[in-house]
């Protein structure tokens, strides 16, 4: 576990947030997602090692661990909510559909807020590569930088730079 990952779970525990340590650090995400995102910064893989879970003190927001992008949690919303959200907007418009799905093959989505609007925070996946950005409703694919590399985000987080709940 890296020194960031280890620092930012004694602050989130220290701060009323839900972890869960994975008792092993085994990662076993299916193929259909390792095939759709191919290049997934080592330091989120890390990440998902480690965490079984990791939600805010209000229980509006939480990082996505293995068990959603297996679709395994228990979790109101699945990992690709807002993508699935995005294309039922569609209306059956096929190229619009086309877009939007290109689009999230770009965005692996790590964080999932349903505090006031729905929003997330995604690691960008062929841009500025490791950089998280941030999307919000109703219009999720437009989004902002808010850090260079996840290690950067949970600094933010702990400084409360970003305010999740």
């Amino acid at each position: 576990m890296s020194s960031k990952i280890h620092e930012f779970m004694i602050w989130a525990e220290s701060n009323g947030w839900i972890i869960t340590q994975k008792s092993n650090y085994h990662l076993d995400l299916d193929v259909s997602f390792i095939t759709r995102y191919k290049v997934i910064p080592e330091e989120y893989l890390d990440f998902l090692r480690v965490m079984e879970q990791c939600i805010t003190p209000d229980e509006k927001t939480w990082f996505l661990c293995e068990s959603e992008y297996k679709n395994s949690s228990d979790a109101d919303f699945q990992w690709n909510e807002f993508e699935l959200l995005s294309l039922e907007a569609t209306n059956g418009d096929d190229q619009w559909r086309s877009e939007i799905t290109t689009w999230w093959n770009h965005y692996l989505p790590i964080m999932i807020s349903v505090n006031g609007v729905y929003s997330f925070y995604a690691i960008d996946l062929s841009n500025e590569i490791g950089a998280i950005v941030y999307g919000e409703e109703p219009e999720f694919e437009e989004i902002k930088k808010v850090a260079n590399h996840l290690n950067e985000f949970m600094e933010l987080i702990m400084s409360n730079s970003i305010t999740l709940y």
